[in-house]
């Protein structure tokens, strides 16, 4: 299930037992069929890949501090949300409800939303949930999995009274990006030539404060700063970092800009690890696909970063910089990752293999492109037929 289930079931079964036999010494490995895999999988929690994937962040953010990317002692994360698009049935129509447009054309899709590490490009938390379930709320859900000395940057939309009070009480540092009409304090600063000012932000008078454990005259101090963007417009962020000595306004338009990493992610799911070409029709095999791609992705990074410093050493002797091809580097992975479960050599060894295949296949990076986004494709029901360069890898 972790080794890219994207061809026939039959065919990927095939394959994996082939392989146990002659790559990893289990030549005793009996072959099983498609019937028995459907049926075997639904013991199978799809928690368990949240687990595995836990563990693997834990050890990366414990006694590793030379290796951990921090700005100003903060960890960056970043918040965003995405549509994924799920195989039609009774079950997920019934789960995850049905998105029509004006044609009466319906798809059942659902919203993943993920708490990533930009600076260090680990997925920290994910959920897939309903699409009636907004962002904001998935968002307070990823709290959980954040801590003191966290930064989390969020894009615009993402800001509430109630929002920012929970990351008060959980003492969590955030970035957001406003809209203007925010409350009246946010437009009198917008319409002032201020660049920066602390405000209190109170709830909202229409806002039912019965059941919670603030009053109306609960202020929060904010941070409004005023960034001013290459297109000519201007933007409104709000911030828990109030002193204006240790943050300089100027630091946080580049900041505010980290959040990108996140968006480059979502690609990475949908376009490199293929999240959306699910091996089975129930919900439990959709999220058990979900959470296994997750946890994919952070093995690839923990095999990335630890080649990053060596990297960089050759990249001062040349021209251009360079990276690893991200797309290459899952089908690179497919079969060995079998190999780093059940191979019968040290895990190093399979490790070194990958580095060698990564190192072989770099990639330059393309500093200062600028591509306008055509937000409209998005409105489309189906994917826009795009002739790619990039082929597919897994």
């Amino acid at each position: 299930m972790i080794n890219f289930l994207n061809k026939s079931l039959s065919i990927e079964i095939e394959n994996f037992v082939d392989h146990l036999k002659k790559e990893c010494g289990l030549s005793s490995f009996k072959s099983f069929t498609k019937s028995a895999f459907v049926q075997y999988r639904k013991k199978i929690k799809p928690a368990v890949f949240k687990k595995l994937s836990s563990i693997l962040i834990d050890e990366f953010y414990t006694d590793n501090d030379c290796a951990i990317k921090l700005w100003n002692g903060f960890r960056v994360l970043s918040v965003d949300g995405s549509s994924i698009t799920l195989p039609i049935t009774k079950e997920l129509k019934r789960i995850y409800g049905e998105t029509k447009n004006q044609t009466k054309t319906s798809l059942v899709q659902a919203r993943a939303s993920v708490l990533y590490d930009v600076l260090n490009h680990y997925v920290l938390d994910g959920i897939l949930s309903p699409k009636d379930i907004g962002e904001r709320t998935l968002a307070l859900q990823h709290l959980c999995c954040s801590k003191t000395k966290d930064l989390i940057i969020y894009d615009r939309g993402y800001p509430a009274y109630d929002f920012i009070y929970e990351h008060c009480k959980k003492n969590v540092d955030y970035l957001m990006r406003g809209k203007v009409s925010f409350s009246a304090v946010t437009k009198a600063f917008m319409e002032s030539d201020k660049t920066s000012q602390i405000v209190e932000i109170y709830p909202g008078k229409n806002v039912n404060i019965s059941e919670k454990d603030y009053h109306k005259d609960t202020a929060i101090k904010v941070r409004l700063i005023r960034v001013k963007l290459p297109s000519g417009e201007t933007e409104l962020l709000i911030t828990s970092l109030v002193n204006s000595k240790r943050y300089p306004n100027k630091i946080f338009k580049e900041l505010y800009f980290k959040r990108w990493k996140v968006e480059t992610f979502y690609d990475e799911l949908k376009n490199k690890l293929k999240v959306e070409h699910f091996s089975g029709y129930s919900n439990q095999s959709i999220l058990q696909d979900f959470y296994a791609a997750l946890f994919i992705s952070n093995v690839q990074t923990l095999i990335v970063n630890d080649l990053e410093d060596e990297l960089n050493n050759q990249n001062k002797a040349k021209k251009y910089q360079y990276k690893v091809n991200t797309n290459l580097s899952y089908g690179f992975l497919k079969n060995r990752i079998i190999k780093l479960f059940f191979s019968k050599n040290h895990m190093e060894d399979i490790i070194l293999e990958l580095k060698i295949l990564f190192k072989q296949h770099l990639v330059p990076i393309r500093t200062n492109r600028n591509q306008q986004r055509d937000t409209n494709k998005y409105r489309r029901r189906e994917k826009p037929k795009v002739t790619k360069n990039q082929k597919d890898a897994i």
